[in-house]
């Protein structure tokens, strides 16, 4: 019997669509600014994307396409079957990374990746020996940037693959499906894109974030987050009559950073937590140091915490109650809370994950997105990869092979969703 041709073989054009559109995605930029926490977006040039992406959707064919005043933009694909068929949506943010820059990005493509080291400019290299996931995807065609910038996949490889799956499945009306909802976001980077997002007006039973990473992976379960700011008040006297007088804030400082340094990201893997020492300035009157807490396990979570209250308490009576403050702010919570009881969610997921890429590898987040703050808004939302890899930074690739499979599962979760529910 002769093979069936995959989705991809049979239309290579959605292949050279996809590419197209995330290659001029990339060219706006749309970096956000973790500094701005009184506007959204945080900055005016996501606007740019939001404006464009707003037009390419009415001219595709999408209804209720709209953008709001912060820069959030819905689109509607209408049921073509009479069905009873759960309204499902997919989402993904077009703000890119504080991190690195994302201006006058410069993409280049690898066609046939020998597996060798990739240089990007004079002054950088993408080597194997550092990237060794390179190796995962030899034979197939990169992305990559010129070394100036990052690329931009994470996650405008996502709003291609959202788009050019709708644009499939408007060209193909035998395919059945119910209503399927689309947003883009601005501010996810910064943890702030899911605060304006209108949950309400998107109107999905559940929805999937297009922000993973490697192939074949999906993702429902993400850190418990928090921040710390740890304030230390010195006495600052003549170095030459200090003793017993000087109280220097940043060997205080130190101190901490010794009592958290065991748990680290560089030190840590999997579901196991960390303290990420973020920022630190100091002098002898006063410093500062700035973590994020993180552990998937909810009660380890609150111990955390703890520790760090207790450790505030510890030295306040140490070196005087006032010389130590903590501020603590929570940030998001683990998205399973409010998926484990909705597994047909994660079913359909796995299923159209297998079909376009033979396997499903579902890992933690070590991290968060914004589905993972639109679970507790009450839109259960866990996160498929894009396909990108090595984000944040000018190392920053993504294979096309991956984007095509991130595509197709797209469309298999909404013919899946028209079959089984």
């Amino acid at each position: 019997m002769k093979k069936k041709k995959s989705l991809t073989e049979r239309h290579t054009t959605m292949t050279d669509l996809l590419v197209e559109r995330f290659l001029h995605y990339v060219s706006f930029d749309t970096q956000s600014d973790e500094t701005n926490d009184t506007h959204c977006p945080s900055t005016d040039k996501q606007f740019a994307l939001a404006q464009y992406l707003r037009q390419e959707l009415e001219d595709i064919g999408l209804s209720d396409v709209e953008m709001d005043e912060h820069a959030y933009v819905y689109a509607t694909l209408p049921a073509n079957t009479r069905r009873q068929v759960p309204t499902i949506g997919f989402i993904a943010h077009m703000d890119t990374s504080p991190d690195c820059s994302g201006k006058d990005v410069h993409p280049r493509i690898i066609y046939g990746y020998d597996g060798n080291d990739i240089v990007l400019s004079d002054t950088v290299t993408t080597r194997v020996e550092q990237f060794p996931e390179l190796l995962r995807h030899k034979g197939e065609d990169l992305i990559v940037t010129d070394g100036t910038t990052l690329l931009g996949a994470d996650d405008k490889a996502g709003i291609a693959e959202i788009v050019t799956a709708m644009s499939y499945l408007l060209a193909h009306p035998e395919i059945e499906h119910g209503r399927i909802r689309i947003a883009f976001n601005p501010d996810e980077e910064i943890g702030m894109g899911a605060h304006l997002f209108n949950v309400k007006k998107f109107g999905c039973q559940w929805a999937y974030t297009m922000d993973g990473s490697e192939v074949g992976e999906f993702e429902y379960e993400n850190f418990n987050a928090a921040s710390a700011k740890i304030t230390i008040r010195g006495r600052n006297v003549h170095p030459g009559y200090a003793k017993g007088k000087m109280l220097n804030a940043s060997i205080v400082a130190q101190e901490i950073i010794e009592a958290l340094k065991a748990e680290r990201p560089e030190t840590t893997e999997g579901y196991e937590g960390f303290y990420h020492l973020t920022s630190m300035n100091g002098s002898v009157e006063e410093a500062t140091l700035n973590y994020i807490i993180r552990d998937h396990d909810a009660t380890k979570f609150e111990e955390r915490k703890a520790t760090l209250r207790n450790l505030t308490d510890h030295l306040n009576a140490t070196y005087g109650e006032g010389t130590i403050t903590l501020e603590l702010k929570e940030q998001y919570r683990n998205m399973l809370e409010q998926l484990q009881d909705k597994p047909h969610i994660m079913d359909i997921a796995r299923q159209a994950i297998e079909d376009a890429c033979g396997f499903c590898r579902v890992i933690p987040i070590r991290g968060g997105t914004d589905g993972a703050q639109l679970s507790f808004m009450g839109l259960p939302c866990p996160n498929i990869f894009a396909g990108g890899l090595n984000f944040h930074g000018r190392h920053e690739f993504v294979p096309i092979q991956s984007m095509v499979k991130a595509t197709e599962v797209i469309i298999n979760i909404c013919k899946e969703t028209a079959i089984r529910v």
